[in-house]
């Protein structure tokens, strides 16, 4: 199939032609017909599978035959909600590729930076707009932005929404949208929550869906160091000695273990920096724009920062934590290896992720090559349900004991008041 066959029109065939796009993905073949036959969609796919191509693409052909006579202000018309600010920018920057040789205009808004220039670009007229949750009710309650015109309205990656806890920014926002809108409704995974909530969302909608992916690009060679907890840090510095492994995309599980192999690294006198949900937005972008200009040999990102950077040519993925969901891991190292560039990608193992690597291997039917040169063998066995809650308790015991000697602290140090020193003081005089 070939994007002719959609129904879409020229000025879009042209834009695609310009970025080499000539067949459609899956999930674009399945969701584009839909979309400009003005269905509501319900569409699961991961990021990576041209999703936001499948919703874009019709959008903009819909607002351009709407604004096609209008010589009015442009009016906002279509509604883009994703979770994260680099997912945002991403969009945004899709839809001014294919709505090069169109009349429609776009702008993304965003929490973490003054809001002054966006607050100007919806001023001067919108007519697709793509926006996180908190900037856009924000704008919204300080009446800087009117959705009333909306009729198309996307929620786009609906499962790391609730994850990150926008489900009441939802709500709100469902109850300012027009009810008579077109609506599409994406989403990685579909448990029953996130099924209960497209309902509140969509009105008979066909069902898009995209198998998850299952395969790697044989483009990339996976490696597999066994390690223990404790020499994870240690091991990561003897691979980086090798000076031929540049510009490394390392993933972490968490936003703290983000902070601290950054720390490390620098420390370590290698260029590294942290991208995640708790750094600001201009902290975000400087990290990602000197990763690409190879300022910083290291970019330590968790997942749910990581989508949205999308980074060409990138050979080097580096899996400090093992994700504990197999398919994670399929789209974590295919950010290397892209359109038939060779990939790297390197996984430390620590005993309690060893089960972790059966469930990938098994999803990507293969065997991931292990490292035999390893100074930093694991000796180490997982631990067993006993030893597991034993060591939960353990760690609640030294929390507790942290938070208890920090009050006492604050205790201590109120006591020696201003006011009381400066009686003794007077008591000398």
């Amino acid at each position: 199939m070939i994007f002719e066959e959609l129904g879409i029109f020229e000025p879009i065939l042209r834009a695609l032609k310009a970025k080499n796009y000539t067949e459609p993905t899956p999930i674009q073949a399945k969701a584009i017909p839909p979309i400009l036959e003005g269905q509501d969609v319900l569409g699961c796919a991961q990021t990576g599978t041209g999703k936001t191509a499948a919703f874009a693409i019709p959008i903009i052909q819909h607002i351009q035959k709407q604004i096609a006579h209008s010589r009015n202000r442009a009016k906002i018309k279509a509604l883009i909600v994703t979770p994260t600010r680099e997912l945002a920018i991403q969009i945004d920057d899709n839809i001014k590729a294919y709505s090069k040789y169109t009349d429609v205009k776009h702008a993304v808004i965003f929490g973490g930076v003054s809001q002054g220039k966006q607050v100007n670009q919806l001023k001067a007229g919108v007519h697709i707009l793509t926006a996180t949750p908190g900037r856009l009710l924000d704008l919204h309650s300080q009446k800087l932005l009117n959705l009333d015109a909306v009729n198309l309205f996307v929620l786009d990656e609906a499962d790391r929404m609730l994850d990150m806890g926008f489900i009441h920014d939802i709500k709100k926002l469902l109850k300012i949208l027009p009810e008579k809108r077109q609506s599409l409704f994406f989403s990685a995974t579909m448990p029953q929550n996130i099924v209960d909530l497209s309902r509140t969302i969509l009105r008979n909608p066909k069902k898009v869906e995209v198998s998850p992916v299952s395969s790697t690009a044989e483009t990339i060679k996976q490696y597999l160091y066994y390690t223990n907890k404790m020499t994870k840090k240690d091991l990561l510095l003897h691979i980086l000695k090798d000076h031929q492994i540049t510009q490394v995309l390392l993933f972490s599980r968490t936003k703290h273990g983000a902070d601290k192999i950054a720390r490390h690294l620098k420390k370590s006198k290698i260029e590294a920096a942290a991208i995640h949900g708790d750094k600001a937005q201009n902290q975000r972008q400087k990290a990602l724009t000197d990763f690409k200009a190879n300022k910083v040999r290291v970019l330590v990102a968790t997942d749910i920062a990581a989508r949205g950077i999308d980074i060409d040519k990138l050979r080097y993925v580096i899996n400090f934590d093992i994700p504990n969901i197999a398919e994670t891991y399929v789209h974590r190292i295919g950010r290397s290896g892209r359109a038939g560039e060779d990939g790297i990608a390197i996984s430390l193992c620590e005993p309690e992720e060893n089960a972790y690597v059966k469930d990938i291997e098994k999803l990507i039917k293969q065997k991931i090559t292990v490292v035999k040169d390893n100074p930093y063998q694991q000796t180490e066995k997982p631990m067993n349900a006993q030893e597991k809650k034993e060591a939960e308790k353990e760690k609640m015991r030294r929390k507790q004991e942290f938070f208890a000697n920090r009050n006492k602290n604050k205790n201590s140090s109120s006591k020696r008041s201003p006011k009381s020193s400066g009686k003794k003081i007077n008591r000398r005089r």
